[in-house]
């Protein structure tokens, strides 16, 4: 297994985008590449007042990690680090961070997608919508075209 350790956080409060990326990078002259992902809460109907998200802390994180952890085993990584947020986030806030670090473009970017395909997939997230009238929507229901994007990943790259 690989030296890297993933850096991955489950938080209530928003995060920075560039001053996680300097946090993976500074000091570094072994990074050539780093690919983010910044999700965000959208409101398509115009209705949504906040999305909420929870989890079961703990299982979330090891959840994870778990996946950060063979993103690395299957890329070589230099760093990676994934935030996803938890309560109750308004559409424009930021949900989820993703942040990887190769020598070269390609594995930073598979591992990036990769990892975001799975924590759409297999992290255990609840998402409930609240709209604008002050009405409480359902929860959300896993989305197949989020599994059947998981699904690509089954066979391992060649590092």
């Amino acid at each position: 297994m690989s030296a890297v350790v993933p850096v991955v956080r489950m938080q209530a409060e928003d995060f920075d985008v560039a001053a996680e990326i300097a946090r993976l990078t500074s000091g570094r002259n072994d990074i050539g590449a780093v690919v983010t992902f910044s999700g965000l809460c959208r409101d398509e109907q115009g209705r949504l007042s906040a999305l909420e998200l929870e989890h079961y802390p703990g299982m979330a994180e090891a959840e994870i990690s778990r996946i950060a952890g063979e993103a690395i085993d299957r890329w070589p990584l230099q760093g990676l680090t994934a935030i996803h947020r938890h309560g109750k986030i308004a559409p424009g806030e930021n949900i989820v961070l993703v942040v990887a670090a190769s020598a070269h473009r390609q594995a930073a970017f598979e591992a990036a997608n990769f990892l975001m395909d799975y924590l759409k997939s297999r992290a255990p997230f609840w998402k409930k919508e609240h709209h604008s009238d002050g009405s409480e929507g359902g929860w959300v229901d896993a989305k197949e075209a989020d599994d059947k994007a998981a699904g690509r990943w089954r066979q391992p790259p060649s590092k």
